[in-house]
């Protein structure tokens, strides 16, 4: 740890900052099992650390949101013990919790991205990206990349497209030298994609007005001082995207760990539109909270016993040695 001399030229220990991690579920639907082991391992890694965690409701997609998703995500979380210090329930110092109460605040730092040139519209459909990519199988996850066909538009251009009823999505300008490296606590050092020449220029807000998760993310977790995120595996590839954001921003970029996700028997990442398993099944056949707890905790290696095992527990027994238990067990 690291010594900072004061007043008296005595060496004192340096203050190290509180960890604050977070869970941010969408209420697209109830909570599945892969959900609600990230939701754990989430929870112990803050609570391990004596840190303060959070609860933030990721609802910009409303055209997605199942009413009444929100009570029940958070009834589940605390029927299988698992708690927070600040969220859409119970408030804080960085409120709102819910991002369709925040839009203000996304608009504002979308203007700071626009004040510096740092993003254009775009006014180019799915369809002829596709088409017009030299490569359609290059590129995210999400799509091919992004050829920069509105990059350079002229302004006659873009109100010939306006004139023709095209609504643009707004793009971040992404720098040419854009290969980012960074360390996840259980992955190691992770060089991702150069995103300039892999995904290009990404969408910050879509042509409907709602803002891209990438953007709205960033924000939400750099204003509330979220310096530990724990995600599933499937987000890994966009870490890269959200780090440009950080940086172009001005905010520090938080340490990210990035856990396994849950698998079907076929191999499959679960999903609530494929809807599967969650708690309301399981609490039907009589499971514990604390039974439930135990096969979610032995599914990542921190636990092998065959009694129930609150989330309490598991921080008293493991705190020491999380991070490598479970990178031995999911990555080894």
């Amino acid at each position: 740890m690291p010594e900072v001399i004061n007043s008296a030229d005595q060496p004192i220990q340096a203050v190290q900052p509180v960890v604050r991690g977070r869970f941010a579920p969408s209420p697209t639907g109830d909570l599945h099992l892969g959900n609600l082991r990230t939701a754990l391992l989430a929870w112990l890694f803050t609570r391990c650390a004596s840190g303060h965690f959070v609860l933030r409701i990721e609802d910009l997609d409303q055209p997605r949101v199942r009413p009444g998703s929100t009570v029940r995500i958070l009834a589940d979380l605390r029927w299988l013990g698992l708690d927070w210090d600040e969220g859409p329930d119970c408030g804080g110092p960085y409120a709102p919790y819910t991002q369709s109460e925040r839009l203000h605040i996304y608009q504002h730092y979308l203007k700071q991205l626009q004040d510096a040139g740092l993003v254009y519209p775009c006014y180019c459909t799915r369809a002829e990206i596709a088409q017009a990519a030299s490569d359609p199988q290059q590129g995210a996850e999400d799509g091919p990349r992004y050829p920069e066909t509105c990059r350079n538009l002229s302004a006659s251009d873009r109100r010939r497209y306006e004139a023709n009823g095209r609504q643009p999505s707004l793009r971040f300008r992404v720098p040419a030298a854009s290969l980012v490296t960074f360390n996840d606590l259980l992955v190691g050092e992770y060089t991702t994609q150069h995103v300039h020449s892999v995904v290009g220029d990404f969408i910050v807000q879509r042509s409907d007005g709602i803002f891209a998760y990438q953007f709205a993310v960033v924000i939400d977790d750099a204003l509330m001082h979220i310096n530990q995120v724990v995600r599933g595996t499937d987000l890994l590839s966009s870490t890269a995207r959200q780090i440009l954001l950080y940086e172009a921003l001005g905010f520090p970029v938080p340490t990210f760990a990035h856990v396994p996700l849950v698998l079907d028997e076929q191999g499959h990442r679960l999903a609530k539109r494929q809807q599967s398993m969650g708690l309301a099944p399981l609490k039907e056949a009589g499971k514990s909270p604390q039974a439930i707890i135990t096969e979610l905790a032995a599914s990542c290696g921190l636990t092998d016993k065959d009694y129930p095992i609150s989330p309490k527990e598991l921080v008293r027994q493991y705190s020491p040695s999380m991070y490598d238990i479970i990178s031995a067990k999911t990555h080894g």
